[in-house]
């Protein structure tokens, strides 16, 4: 059967969402106009590089792969009971997801998963639904996206989404299901990222996806505008940990697949951050001295190379510890 999970609260529904549409016409006008609005506008530049990366795809399990392409890591689960997929990306990769889905099995369309409502993960729901998946989320999920938001850090404003970007099935604690031959948990995060975090666990494949709780390799972002803090992202890697084995799979929302050796490092690099930040905090220094004392200096070189530097990865903890 389709994805029809049990709700954790009132709604429960059963379905199978079919459609088609081809990846030239997702390609066409609207795609286009975004690639050619001014290079100055940061959504804009966001969305541009997922016009030409192509999609990856690597097998985790029987039937259970990772996609990779310009925005946050993707999974997709094929069968009879239809495609599961999860994150969306940027709308403008939405083309080539559907091509590297289509590659990998003939199975329907069924069920799209956001772990969070952050462009990189959810702005390419619209096309994704219109071609036929059904759109699962945290409910905050789809009160973010259905209402203006902003990523000051990012200089991003955002104009609420059009409804069929929204997602339709919701929950508020944790949703479960049983889908082609597996069996799935999707839990909330307290805020960390941002306070619309989920994480998906299959079980019998060992495999989890953890959104952006995980940054493999890199000091992560966390949206204090959407109630991100530095507490939630120990606290939620930490519920990670408790969640795998030395076996399992783990998907962070960005940086390669990872195991749960790589999951501790990371772990252990935001606590020595939060109990390096926080008593100089505490002793009443002000953010720009407490960045200028370099307080995780011992971990810069190998995990300051992101996209978040060190001078902005502390003034986050500083703000948010």
């Amino acid at each position: 059967m389709p994805f029809a999970p049990a709700l954790s609260t009132p709604n429960r529904r059963s379905f199978l969402r079919m459609g088609a549409i081809s990846a030239a016409a997702l390609a066409a006008a609207p795609l286009r106009a975004f690639a050619q609005a001014p290079a100055a506008d940061p959504l804009t530049s966001m969305r541009a590089p997922a016009l030409t990366t192509p999609i990856t795809t690597t097998r985790l399990y029987d039937n259970l792969f990772l996609l990779q392409g310009a925005g946050g890591n993707m999974a997709t689960q094929i069968g009879p009971e239809g495609k599961l997929l999860i994150d969306a990306s940027y709308l403008t990769a939405a083309p080539r997801i559907l091509e590297a889905l289509k590659a990998l099995s003939p199975d329907p369309l069924d069920a799209l998963i956001n772990t969070h409502w952050h462009v990189d993960h959810a702005d390419g729901n619209q096309p994704l639904h219109e071609a036929g998946f059904t759109i699962f989320a945290h409910s905050k999920t789809r009160e973010r996206l259905s209402t203006p938001q902003s990523i000051k850090l990012l200089g991003i404003s955002l104009p609420a989404y059009p409804r069929a970007a929204w997602p339709s099935i919701t929950f508020d604690t944790a949703l479960h299901a049983d889908h082609n031959g597996d069996t799935l948990d999707l839990v909330h995060f307290d805020p960390a990222h941002t306070d619309t975090d989920i994480y998906i666990h299959f079980h019998k494949a060992n495999v989890l996806h953890l959104g952006d709780i995980f940054f493999n390799g890199f000091y992560p972002f966390i949206d204090e505008g959407s109630g991100g803090n530095i507490h939630g992202m120990i606290a939620g890697a930490a519920r990670g940990l408790a969640l795998a084995d030395s076996s399992t799979k783990i998907i962070p929302g960005h940086g390669p697949l990872a195991t749960k050796a790589d999951l501790q490092r990371y772990h252990d690099v935001l606590v020595a951050a939060r109990d390096a930040i926080a008593p100089l905090k505490a002793k009443g220094l002000s953010e720009a001295e407490v960045v200028a004392q370099h307080p995780t200096a011992a971990t810069d070189t190998t995990w300051g190379k992101g996209f978040i530097n060190p001078a902005t990865f502390n003034g986050i903890v500083y703000r948010t510890v």
